[in-house]
């Protein structure tokens, strides 16, 4: 069984981070280890939560893999909380990741904004970890920040590309933006798969809602289908497809939560499309 380490937080209640990602990748026949970077009572958008930083286990943890000789077949980062944290992640790649697929969600920010407590300094060091990933997946917003340059809600083709080229400089080697737009009604993802050394896209009819939490089901999906053999475009596809039969989900219920999305409802689509 291929195995994936997924390193982000735990939001106990929210439907995000690893709530999100140990079920998906589960679901998708892949066995998922944690390293949990901090735990939360709630994700951030609830009006107060609690919040306990677990950096300094994160090392530990580490070495005690390296000596029981521990391997994963992905190394997977999304939400990180400091500069010290990327620092630990870079050091988890030097040491776990020759031959493995390192996959960074530089979860950051949305909608042209830093999430709280994050600045152009952290922005940057972040760029500093996509450099030495495989495959990257920002939304627009932690894309500019990355890069220094303006946020554009919207964008044309040539914008997109520009930033995938500008992103692939920095040191990454296959970039997708996710949220992207060519058109009203349509939303999806634009990316370049440096195994084919070619340039993808892939949309689907955009839903009117937000909710917190997509990114990491879009991210887990992602992940799990290049685990399982699928080529960077159909492991896009198919996380575009899920995330959105997730909303859908959640909008056809009464009793839908607001703070995350009925993920749990696609996972029959999922297992379906991977056989």
């Amino acid at each position: 069984m291929k195995r994936i380490l997924t390193v982000q937080d735990i939001s106990c209640l929210g439907k995000c981070s690893l709530t999100v990602a140990l079920p998906i990748i589960s679901s998708m026949g892949i066995e998922a280890a944690v390293l949990p970077t901090a735990v939360l009572s709630t994700h951030t958008q609830f009006s107060r939560f609690t919040f306990r930083d677990l950096t300094e286990d994160i090392k530990p943890i580490l070495d005690h893999w390296k000596e029981e000789k521990v391997g994963f077949d992905a190394l997977y980062t999304g939400y990180l909380g400091s500069g010290e944290q990327i620092d630990l992640m870079k050091g988890m790649f030097r040491d776990f990741g020759e031959g493995v697929l390192k996959f960074v969600d530089p979860a950051m920010g949305d909608n042209g904004k830093l999430y709280a407590g994050f600045d152009m300094d952290f922005a940057k060091e972040m760029g500093t970890l996509c450099a030495v990933a495989d495959v990257i997946v920002p939304n627009m917003t932690e894309a500019s920040f990355m890069l220094g340059v303006k946020y554009e809600e919207k964008a044309n083709a040539h914008y997109y590309l520009d930033m995938i080229n500008e992103l692939r400089g920095l040191g990454a080697k296959s970039v997708v933006i996710t949220g992207a737009s060519l058109e009203d009604g349509k939303l999806g993802v634009i990316g370049y798969d440096d195994s084919t050394k070619s340039n993808f896209s892939y949309f689907t009819e955009e839903i009117k809602a937000r909710f917190h939490g997509t990114g990491d089901i879009y991210s887990s999906v992602c992940l799990g289908g290049l685990v399982a053999g699928k080529s960077l475009l159909d492991a896009s596809a198919l996380a575009a497809d899920f995330t959105a039969l997730s909303i859908q989900k959640t909008l056809e219920d009464e009793k839908g939560n607001w703070y995350g999305v009925n993920f749990e409802q696609a996972i029959p689509m999922l297992v379906e499309r991977l056989k």
